[in-house]
């Protein structure tokens, strides 16, 4: 019963907050959620890698083994992305990101900090700022199919990178005052971005729903199989495990969505959203099954 109960604490805040957006969406069909999307890139993602490392008690030597992890999984999951979308004769390439890139920062890390504490969302947070890092590069060069070494410079996410992994090398703890401010930050990104998901819920469309069923399939079902995977090889338990194992079974994430719009031909935004619709869909049972499984065996 006690599992049950921790389930449901898990999820009810996430689920609820992710209710709130839907149903804000649902009254206003227009709500512009812009403002949310640039706080998010210029100041909440900076904000939440720096705190979830720092206050989660991440050492450096955590940060980059679990960073490593990170790399493996996407290089996984791209994999499987690769093989799925030439069997399904897409764009491979400018699709990619949907499987590659899961909503590990807007969905994993709360739901980590929710199971596992300070110390799990600082473990995803390692995972996530991979994930962070490649959507400001990796994610735009695949949708504009051209590499630009400006668009990492602009990223204040990369510098946010940069300069929390120098803070952990070198074991200097931030002042005080800058891990309020990015407290504050964090949090309120949490809070609006999951609204701005539910949001996103009500405006993105399906376009092909048995394509968009195949490879959201690849995305949530196949994503915690890999996750497994990576546990066994390196035979990891508790807490590491079951951060790794919910990690990998977030659906694609909104940002894959917003890149695109920005930068590839409407066919391929369609294909797009309408997997981060079905995926995200798909992820409100099988992150629970995930979740309980995680809790059951790596806690």
């Amino acid at each position: 019963m006690d599992i049950y109960l921790k389930l449901f604490e898990v999820l009810f805040p996430v689920f609820f907050i992710v209710g709130i957006g839907f149903i804000l969406g649902k009254k206003n069909p227009n709500f512009d959620t812009s403002f949310i999307t640039t706080y998010s890139g210029n100041f909440g993602t900076p904000a939440l890698v720096i705190f979830a490392l720092t206050a989660g008690g991440v050492t450096f030597q955590v940060f980059k083994e679990f960073f490593f992890y990170a790399l493996i999984l996407l290089s996984a999951f791209g994999i499987v992305g690769l093989i799925f979308l030439v069997l399904m004769k897409k764009d491979y390439i400018r699709e990619l990101p949907t499987f590659i890139l899961p909503n590990t920062g807007n969905m994993g890390i709360p739901i980590c900090l929710f199971a596992y504490g300070e110390l799990g969302m600082g473990i995803a947070a390692a995972i996530s700022s991979l994930v962070v890092l490649l959507h400001f590069t990796l994610n735009i060069f695949l949708a504009k199919r051209a590499f630009d070494f400006q668009t990492i410079f602009k990223s204040p996410a990369f510098y946010a990178i940069i300069v929390t992994v120098l803070f952990l090398y070198f074991e200097q703890p931030f002042p005080q005052f800058v891990m309020n401010t990015v407290m504050l930050l964090a949090y309120g990104m949490i809070v609006m971005i999951l609204m701005s998901l539910g949001v996103a819920l009500t405006q993105m469309k399906v376009f092909s729903f048995k394509d968009a069923v195949i490879t959201s399939t690849g995305r949530v079902i196949i994503g915690p199989l890999i996750g497994l995977a990576v546990i066994k090889l390196f035979d990891l338990s508790g807490v590491s495990a079951g951060v790794i194992l919910i990690q990998s079974s977030m659906p694609s994430a909104i940002l894959c969505y917003l890149v695109a719009s920005m930068y590839s031909p409407k066919v391929i935004v369609d294909n797009i959203s309408s997997t981060i619709v079905v995926s995200t869909i798909m992820s409100l049972v099988t992150i629970p099954i995930t979740l309980f499984f995680a809790l059951k065996y790596f806690y």
